[in-house]
């Protein structure tokens, strides 16, 4: 028997020079958030919550605070002139990962948008966008609650998604992330549909991740279009605490918005 003569296996495709020398690697991901102190408060048990989801007031939002806050299913919510209300909803808006809906037109318009999404690259400029609105209508993004959040961000506990149109921001959402269940805080859109592709941003990278839930809070007519449904307290809380802990980290790179237009469920209007 003659030895085979070294080179590739028989049959096999040539390789590609442009590949010689490169290794495939992962995208980074976000770090692992940082330890916070114990609560200064000890907040109410969400049960307790009255018809309107309030759970109680008061406190502060010093990490500690709101962390134990979002692992217990409670989000603070600014009221004009009364102390800070903190609630836990029943039922609980959520969408699920595998349930997000994209309509025929949002898909057109995503192809052809020419957008590229990006996590965690302008948080503080997404939190200001998204408390920029009409004087006449308000708004509960307070400086405090602010500057609540960049802490939250800088410590790896609250997360952004941006929308670039080139080096222009034209949309995108922050919130907090416990493990699985990442809680949407707010959202904007400087160019119509912006603020769509940033919620299935989210939506895709969680997912990738291994997350389980998205928690929007409560379900609006904007949101129960793209999926949102209702959730009993009980249920969220019970998923919430099954999944609060694990290792769920989404990927930073940037990537292309268009092909969140691809595939996927794809409702009739």
């Amino acid at each position: 028997m003659q030895p085979r003569e070294r080179g590739r296996p028989p049959g096999s495709a040539p390789p590609d020079p442009r590949r010689i020398g490169r290794r495939e690697t992962a995208p980074p991901v976000a770090r692992p958030p940082q330890p916070v102190p114990p609560s200064a408060w000890m907040l109410p048990d969400p049960g307790t919550a009255d018809e309107d989801g309030v759970v109680g007031v008061g406190a502060d939002l010093a990490p500690p605070t709101l962390v134990d806050a979002y692992r217990r299913g409670i989000f603070p919510w600014p009221h004009p002139g009364v102390p800070l209300p903190w609630f836990s909803p029943d039922p609980r808006g959520v969408i699920e990962l595998d349930g997000v809906h994209v309509p025929r037109r949002l898909r057109t318009r995503l192809r052809g948008c020419g957008w590229t999404a990006t996590i965690d690259r302008a948080f503080d400029d997404v939190v200001a966008a998204c408390a920029d609105r009409d004087p006449e209508v308000g708004t509960w993004i307070t400086g405090d609650l602010r500057r609540a959040y960049g802490r939250l961000h800088r410590l790896g506990w609250a997360h952004s998604v941006e929308i670039w149109a080139e080096d222009r921001l034209v949309g995108g959402l922050y919130g907090v992330q416990l493990g699985g269940v990442f809680t949407g805080e707010s959202m904007f859109h400087g160019e119509p549909d912006a603020s769509k592709a940033a919620l299935l941003e989210l939506v895709a990278r969680l997912s990738e991740a291994g997350g389980d839930l998205l928690d929007v809070q409560l379900v609006t007519p904007h949101l129960a279009r793209m999926g949102a449904r209702e959730l009993r307290r009980e249920r969220f809380l019970s998923r919430l605490h099954v999944v609060r802990d694990r290792d769920v980290r989404l990927a930073l790179d940037a990537r292309p918005v268009a092909r969140l237009g691809e595939g996927g469920h794809e409702p009739p209007w």
